[in-house]
């Protein structure tokens, strides 16, 4: 049906009529489904609803053969607005945490406890069945079925990156799986696969490991378990392991070689993987794969875009994933024609190359005349790739203006070791890069300081905060900044909503570590002499992730230094820490952004 041009789309929940029905701006916050094999039909589907966009959400079940949500007076699950984790343990019985009162919460704000609860009883007569400590940022279990093998998995997050698990296999006991605390363990049938932070038994950081679930768990020593592993990804100098995804008998692994994408196709059977093949992308283009079925098929869906493509849909065969069959493709929403992509690297202060992505217009005059947006992130090992925005094409692209991706350290372009280099009291790295690609753009003429803005949002608005408050960036570099739903005052962010669980990315202010935290606290490094560029600061009202209070501060401060007309500011009531609950929203947020912008890098003069 889907192959049709016009294909007849069934529609199980409307969730814009149902916000209408019960007077709330509800956000899709994803769903749950029971999975109880490939041959039971999966028709029961846990349904989160975020209020407005927040991260807390309201879940109920959902019958998706009804169309319908299942009454509680039913026998429907039902969980209150809260940061909640859950799943099916069985058809009967939920594994939940997060909804039981703020002492089964973590200081971070998310859930400490893993509860039982069975259908028809009341939430208060659930079963604990396993606790953390408060200190912990979150506490989790889960049950699931793995090619027809039953585990259950739960687990303490320590900290953002470290973690102790335990795995149940089957009717086996509990038991903790022996791998170092900043590991990531999942499974693959009757494997695990361990992903490295750090070195472990001749495996370097930023490894992907596979290994006998029975055998390892059983190991007596280091020695037995490092002889049952099987490395399926080893990092090189400019290759890491960024995302993988799993049919009935393949596990597709992304790769990164300098920020080109890579995937490969492991194939498993008769109990060992073996690599079939490799695809190599693009210079500006990311190719992507997920399973159509991944417990019946080794067919997958392939994506690919970037900055100047949009979206494109096919479908593959893992066994022979280039030869795709065309699916579907989003329409272009601005006029591309004569728009390239390059990628360039500039040199941090400490002499580290640092990739970054120029989308321009060809023929780009190297005069320093073109207004440029340069955007980074630089954090929680999350890395920055090609995508396709119709609105950097329509209202920035399009006016022969050029946009600007840096792929700084912080961020995980590089794997774990690109991460590590800006963590803590190393995070001065990640905006040397910033500042690096800054000066690179300028000296290539490709823009000059009052052509050259810079955005970011969340720890990106942090990344931008700072391009306004170090002596290094400022107007030095920059003529405009954009700084989104930022964290800006480094002294209390662990003190609010969800601020505790970064203390392993930044540090804890309440030890030595202020003394490296105040020099990127944007809010204490703010003086009246100073002259800042034009900022434009937005957050959301209902953001329980960052605090509105980190942006309303920095702002007011600004006003009290007598820096109001360069200092620009909007909330949104709604959005949660995405900024927008809908489309309209998102757009309005989008305009205002790029119309600051324009007004202060394109107009010939700054007071246009």
């Amino acid at each position: 049906e889907y192959r049709k041009e016009e294909p007849a789309w069934e529609t199980a929940l409307d969730l814009d009529a149902l916000g209408a029905a019960e007077g709330v701006s509800w956000v899709w916050g994803g769903s749950i489904p029971l999975d109880e094999g490939p041959t039971v039909r999966k028709e029961r589907v846990m349904i989160r609803l975020s209020r407005g966009g927040s991260d807390a959400t309201v879940v109920r079940e959902f019958d998706l053969d009804a169309k319908a949500f299942v009454a509680e007076r039913e026998g429907g699950f039902a969980l209150p607005e809260a940061k909640s984790r859950l799943c099916y343990k069985d058809r009967d019985t939920l594994l939940v945490g997060g909804v039981f009162g703020e002492e089964e919460m973590t200081d971070s704000g998310y859930p400490r406890s893993v509860w039982e609860w069975r259908r028809g009883t009341p939430l208060a007569e659930a079963t604990k069945v396993y606790e953390g400590e408060q200190s912990d940022v979150s506490v989790g279990g889960f049950a699931y079925l793995d090619r027809g093998r039953r585990y259950e998995l739960r687990y303490r997050s320590l900290t953002f990156y470290t973690s102790s698990y335990e795995l149940k296999v089957g009717e086996a006991a509990w038991a903790p799986i022996p791998i170092p605390a900043d590991a990531n363990v999942g499974t693959f049938a009757d494997q695990l696969l361990v992903t490295l932070r750090s070195a472990w038994l001749g495996h370097p950081a930023g490894a992907l490991l596979a290994a006998p679930a029975d055998g390892f768990m059983g190991a007596g020593d280091d020695a037995a378990r490092s002889a049952l592993l099987t490395p399926l990804f080893t990092p090189t100098e400019t290759c890491s392991l960024e995302a993988s995804t799993e049919t009935k008998n393949y596990l597709v692994l992304s790769c990164l070689d300098n920020v080109v994408t890579e995937c490969r196709f492991w194939r498993y059977a008769d109990g060992a993987f073996s690599l079939e093949r490799c695809l190599k992308g693009e210079v500006g283009l990311s190719p992507s794969f997920s399973a159509v079925d991944a417990e019946t098929s080794d067919d997958l869906w392939r994506t690919s875009d970037g900055y100047t493509q949009p979206t494109t849909l096919a479908l593959a065969a893992a066994s022979s994933p280039d030869a795709a069959e065309a699916l579907k493709a989003l329409p272009a929403f601005y006029d591309a024609g004569g728009v390239t992509t390059q990628q360039f690297t500039a040199a941090s202060a400490d002499g580290t190359a640092v990739p970054y992505f120029l989308v321009s217009k060809e023929g780009l005059p190297l005069d320093g005349s073109t207004p440029t947006l340069l955007y980074g992130y630089g954090g929680f090992e999350i890395s920055l790739t090609p995508s396709y925005s119709a609105g950097i094409g329509a209202a920035w692209l399009e006016k022969g203006h050029a946009y600007v991706q840096a792929n700084i350290r912080g961020g995980g372009e590089y794997g774990p070791r690109w991460h590590q280099a800006a963590l803590k009291e190393k995070r001065n790295k990640a905006y040397e890069d910033f500042e690096a690609v800054a000066r690179d753009l300028i000296s290539r003429g490709v823009t000059s300081p009052a052509k050259l803005g810079c955005q970011g949002g969340s720890n990106g608005g942090l990344l931008t905060g700072n391009m306004l408050a170090r002596p290094t960036a400022g107007s030095t570099l920059f003529g405009a900044i954009v700084c989104q739903v930022p964290l800006l005052d480094m002294r209390r962010f662990h003190k609010l909503l969800a601020g505790a669980s970064w203390m392993g990315e930044y540090g804890d202010p309440d030890t030595d570590d202020w003394s490296f935290l105040q020099r990127y606290s944007p809010y204490h490094n703010l003086d009246e002499a100073t002259a800042y560029p034009p900022i434009l600061v937005t957050t959301s009202t209902r953001d329980d992730r960052v605090h509105p209070g980190h942006a309303r501060k920095l702002v007011s401060k600004l006003l009290d230094l007598g820096k109001g007309p360069s200092t620009f500011y909007y909330e949104n009531i709604e959005g949660g820490h995405g900024g927008a609950a809908n489309n309209k929203q998102r757009a309005f947020m989008s305009t205002l952004a790029y119309s600051f912008l324009e007004q202060t890098l394109a107009s010939k003069n700054r007071g246009e």
